[in-house]
């Protein structure tokens, strides 16, 4: 069982240096905007009243396209864009790491919103991973009626496809850069 832990580790280095955070052409950054602002448009149409957190939070970040694979390990990676006062003010990406008992692949799109500027400020300055107890809401209609922000952050998903069985434990890792 010592194979586990080593190719645990060595599939984390691979997310954590494999991509970059900020897209390397202008194309692809063009791409990226109009993902994000689909995404957040299949946000609001699946549940109207999030657009009271997009328009009071101190700012959101949005990955639109989160892919999510394991077999014993797994991990995923999503690329994004950090929006404050409804302004584009740079790009994050997410690397998660699991270990457990799961099997499948998945694609989703995540949207994590921060109260205050305290919490905005702890993601612009790369000191922010959700532990493995972290948990988020699905985006469906009337949702975010009752949903609450946990230490200042709320997190709302959205799946794309794919089917995933899983009972695993890790954690997310986020990463910004000012564009």
């Amino acid at each position: 069982m010592r194979s586990i832990p080593v190719l645990f580790t060595v599939f984390v280095l691979i997310l954590s240096v494999g991509c970059d955070t900020t897209p390397r052409s202008e194309s692809k950054r063009t791409m990226l905007a109009d993902d994000v602002q689909t995404a957040i448009a299949k946000f609001k149409a699946a549940d109207p009243s999030i657009r009271k957190f997009f328009d009071n939070a101190a700012g959101y970040a949005v990955l639109p396209s989160v892919g999510k694979g394991a077999i014993g390990v797994g991990g995923a990676y999503g690329r994004g864009e950090l929006h404050e006062g409804g302004q584009m003010v740079g790009y994050c990406d997410m690397s998660q790491a699991t270990i457990g008992l799961q099997l499948g692949g998945q694609a989703y799109s995540e949207v994590i919103f921060f109260e205050d500027a305290a919490a905005l400020n702890d993601f612009k300055h790369n000191d922010f991973a959700f532990s493995a107890n972290a948990s988020a809401v699905a985006a469906k209609a009337g949702a975010s009626a009752t949903a609450d922000y946990e230490d200042g952050v709320l997190v709302f998903t959205m799946t794309k496809g794919g089917l995933m069985f899983e009972a695993s434990i890790g954690g997310q890792k986020f990463t910004y850069e000012p564009k």
